[in-house]
């Protein structure tokens, strides 16, 4: 039998931090995204109010070595506020008991994650695996626990948010971080594709009804402009950004009792090619394709802007997450050892973590000082090569292999010349005058939250 215990000092109450485990949303924004765990299944003892309950029961599949393996936990030893147990009761190992333990302190409340496990046979093996996998593990957990309550215990009040774009990479993981944080989440969907508000932008069809008791809408959807470049293309990029956002305007301009708030993503693809300046929410537009994409999503807003609802355009950085975007691309391709600099590798890349990214729309959210447009960039860009290097130093790999511009361009068009071989140094200058926090404002430390 082998013993795993890790603490955290936790900036609430022992009280607020064990509903916030108790929430829904809690497990996903748990769950590390270098592992690919996934919820099978859920079920609530009789009579209970939540999963963690004595006899619930969670039914996942996780990865076992490059396998899949079906793990039943059933919880016990129920203490509100203080004490929860999972017990492994099928899966991979002999025995596996999970004791989450809450205790107040003077400056908040301290968790204590102790697990008791048996690896069976092959102990001499998989135990020392055991042991590094869990440290990396509860390292992401307890980082994601304390900033994410810090972060909500800053927000006056519960919000209902809507949320387009849902099923998308940032979307998917802002869902059970506003959840799990207290908040109500309704998620858009087009007709017979789920979704609790339906809503239809290529015919311009959204019922106001939908959005009341809304205090705000998060707008995510878009199509994914990291392809190549073709007329068709291009125009299912630009419709499915500045239609969206002109119906949900008009919608919202024109709704009682509607949402007063609405947050729209844009993108650094404003600035165009910056070269070496820095570039502010001042800076002018940039020239090419995805710069006038930006410009008619922004101004697609004026609707709502026009009666006095506030409008945030967050123009987001490269987006650091392992399930996906550039970092998804990228991570196998480095893990093969054939990773390195693009290009000259001297063009700047402005990124973000998605943790971050995440406290940036809460922000936005209940922030009434914010508004128009703002940088959602780390406040350390660095040069491609750079960034190059500090992937393949995290992932243990070699990234010396050069793709040559030529290359990009075959391949991609000019959707290389603008998103790869091009480069903006943006600063975040709205959210430092606004104090903003960051969890993860260097790229490493971004990376090993991702990556483990």
């Amino acid at each position: 039998m082998s013993h795993f215990e890790q603490s955290v000092e936790l900036p609430v109450s022992a009280s607020r931090a064990f509903d916030w485990h108790a929430a829904p949303g809690a497990f996903e924004r748990l769950t590390p995204p270098f592992q690919d765990v996934k919820v099978v299944e859920r079920e609530l003892a009789p009579g209970a109010r939540t999963i963690l309950e004595d006899g619930g029961r969670v039914v996942l599949s996780m990865p076992f070595g490059p396998f899949h393996r079906r793990y039943v936990a059933r919880h016990e030893g129920y203490v509100p506020g203080a004490c929860f147990v999972d017990r492994m009761e099928e899966g991979p190992f002999r025995s596996w008991v999970h004791t989450h333990r809450f205790v107040d302190t003077p400056t908040g409340s301290t968790l204590t994650d102790a697990i008791d496990y048996d690896v069976g046979a092959l102990a001499f093996a998989a135990d020392g695996f055991a042991a590094r996998t869990l440290a990396s593990v509860f390292a992401l957990r307890h980082h994601r626990t304390r900033h994410d309550l810090a972060r909500h215990a800053e927000t006056p009040r519960a919000l209902q948010v809507g949320v387009t774009g849902a099923t998308g990479l940032v979307g998917t993981a802002l869902m059970p971080y506003l959840t799990a944080g207290g908040h109500g989440v309704k998620a858009f969907g087009r007709a017979g594709k789920g979704g609790d508000i339906p809503w239809d932008p290529a015919r311009g069809q959204l019922d106001g009804a939908h959005l009341r008791g809304l205090d705000a809408v998060v707008h995510l959807a878009g199509a994914n402009i990291a392809e190549r470049w073709t007329d068709a293309w291009r125009k299912e990029v630009m419709d499915s950004r500045v239609l969206s956002t002109r119906l949900l305007a008009e919608t919202m301009a024109a709704c009682e009792g509607g949402p007063r708030t609405l947050v729209v993503a844009s993108g650094i693809g404003y600035y165009g090619d910056g070269g070496d300046a820095i570039l502010d929410e001042s800076s002018p537009l940039g020239g090419g394709f995805a710069a006038e994409v930006c410009r008619q999503w922004e101004a697609a807003a004026d609707a709502a802007r026009a009666v006095g609802i506030r409008v945030v355009h967050l123009r987001i950085g490269i987006v650091m997450a392992r399930k996906g975007g550039a970092l998804g691309q990228l991570v196998p391709v480095y893990l093969g050892g054939a990773g390195g600099p693009v290009g000259s590798g001297r063009q700047w890349q402005s990124w973000i973590g998605m943790d971050d990214l995440l406290d940036v729309i809460l922000r936005a959210l209940w922030d009434e000082g914010l508004s128009g447009v703002v940088n959602a960039v780390s406040p350390n860009p660095l040069r491609q090569a750079d960034f190059a290097r500090t992937l393949g130093r995290v992932l243990s790999r070699p990234a010396v292999l050069p793709t040559p511009a030529f290359a990009m361009r075959l391949a991609f068009g000019e959707m290389a010349e603008e998103l790869l071989l091009a480069g903006a140094r943006v600063a975040p200058g709205r959210l430092n005058e606004r104090g903003f926090v960051w969890r993860s404002p260097e790229l490493e430390g971004a990376l090993h939250l991702e990556l483990g």
